[in-house]
């Protein structure tokens, strides 16, 4: 595991933590969290802390601009976001943002802000967006600072490619949900500029993020349960 930060490009890091909930087997043992600077903004997505977070805490520390913005592709990953915001809240103005089910898993609500796809203003450009039907909890973010597109756990990446990943045992009628009704809502996000694709299960797409992502949603979906 990477559970000290390291750069995927300018301004950009990623590191890596044991699941805290779920120990498959290799896949899905261990999950990514990311981190940006833009301008005065600083952006965590989906962050979880190692054991050791002093790493993680003195990268943050380093790159603090005047806002901090937790973002939460899905309830799932609210994770360490309530520990980051107690941790930095005093030093700059810092807030949760995701879906509104996320507040179901904090302790305090106070730094917590709903996200609504498409319609907030979020830092940096940052836009969140709604998939799925009937439309799911998951929000994938599309950072334009760094071309980037991010997915909490609808996109995945395996054997260096990625695959849109099923919720249960992949059979014909799995098959015919995802080619007639859950991958046509991800395919509005290939109109949006990005060349990276980050994934919180599997490594980045480092470049050709587009072309990757329209063969997941042109192939099988996948399933794993470890």
């Amino acid at each position: 595991m990477s559970e000290t930060p390291k750069r995927l490009a300018q301004d950009l890091w990623r590191w890596t933590a044991r699941h805290p909930e779920w120990h498959p087997g290799e896949f899905g043992s261990e999950v990514a969290s990311f981190a940006l600077r833009t301008g005065e903004d600083t952006i965590l997505i989906d962050p979880l802390l190692p054991p050791d977070p002093d790493p993680v805490f003195e990268l943050i520390e380093d790159n603090l601009g005047d806002r901090l913005t937790i973002l939460v592709t899905i309830p799932y990953h609210v994770r360490s976001s309530e520990a980051i915001w107690q941790r930095f809240r005093k030093d700059v103005k810092t807030a949760i943002r995701g879906h509104p089910a996320c507040a179901t898993r904090l302790d305090k609500t106070s730094g917590f802000r709903e996200l609504h796809p498409e319609k907030d203003d979020l830092p940096a450009g940052i836009t969140a967006h709604a998939i799925g039907k009937p439309r799911r909890h998951e929000t994938p973010l599309h950072v334009p600072s760094h071309k980037a597109l991010a997915f909490g756990d609808a996109v995945a990446e395996v054997d260096g490619k990625l695959v849109v990943w099923a919720t249960d045992r992949v059979d014909a009628k799995m098959e015919r949900f995802h080619r007639e009704r859950f991958n046509p809502t991800l395919e509005p996000l290939l109109e949006l500029d990005f060349d990276r694709v980050l994934v919180t299960h599997g490594q980045p797409i480092r470049k050709a993020g587009r072309a990757a992502l329209r063969q997941a949603l042109d192939g099988r979906p996948w399933y794993n349960r470890g």
